[in-house]
């Protein structure tokens, strides 16, 4: 395995700072104490190459030597194979720990993205469509509290697992749809407390405090 490099935008507008999702990546390397560092890519004139590694447009991609990644659900479960940090290496665990990888990605981000993305369009939330996306987030919602409320972190210790589920849960939190679970504000507040969240946090506001 090579250097590792995470590759994200020069610049991206004030709403998205701090949960462009490198942070997801930057996180999971100050956890498992990987040596890494930063490139970025035009936000506004996105080129072949940036295509290339990245075929929607998006960021980030990491690179690990001659191997390019993006995604960053795949990016962190490739990091999991390099650290213990980040993936519990008993088989029972890791594997836990892998369906909560996917339940993040395709449970509550798919219900979370839709309303984030129907609250920033401005549209009355007396409109059907604004109902039916708020109540599907709900009910994941529902049905993740009395998980978060037994335990600590989603497969005994803290994984890649939580980095998707707490920075998924944090954007929510964000516009205060976490009130009402307790649970779940809780485990945002666990996991944002972390040193590396911290660091990953930190580092990508100062990027864009030298581009602005």
């Amino acid at each position: 395995m090579g250097e590792l490099v995470i590759t994200t935008f020069d610049w991206v507008p004030e709403l998205p700072r701090g949960y462009v999702r490198d942070i997801r990546i930057r996180w999971a390397l100050e956890e498992a104490g990987l040596p890494y560092r930063v490139e970025t890519v035009p936000f506004r004139e996105r080129s072949a190459e940036h295509f290339a590694h990245q075929p929607f447009g998006q960021v980030p991609w990491l690179t690990d030597g001659d191997l390019s990644i993006f995604e960053s659900g795949a990016i962190l479960l490739h990091l999991g194979n390099r650290s213990d940090a980040l993936l519990p290496s008993d088989p029972r665990r890791r594997s836990e720990a892998i369906q909560w990888v996917f339940a993040a990605l395709n449970s509550v981000e798919m219900a979370s993205l839709p309303w984030f993305i129907l609250l920033l369009s401005g549209e009355s939330r007396d409109t059907s469509a604004w109902k039916r996306i708020d109540r599907f987030l709900e009910s994941r919602l529902q049905h993740l509290e009395p998980v978060l409320a037994e335990r600590e972190w989603l497969a005994g210790s803290f994984s890649i697992a939580d980095i998707l589920m707490a920075d998924v849960l944090r954007l929510v939190d964000r516009f205060e749809r976490l009130e009402g679970h307790p649970a779940c504000k809780r485990y945002v507040a666990r996991a944002t407390a972390r040193p590396a969240f911290a660091k990953a946090y930190a580092d990508q506001m100062a990027l864009y405090a030298t581009t602005a």
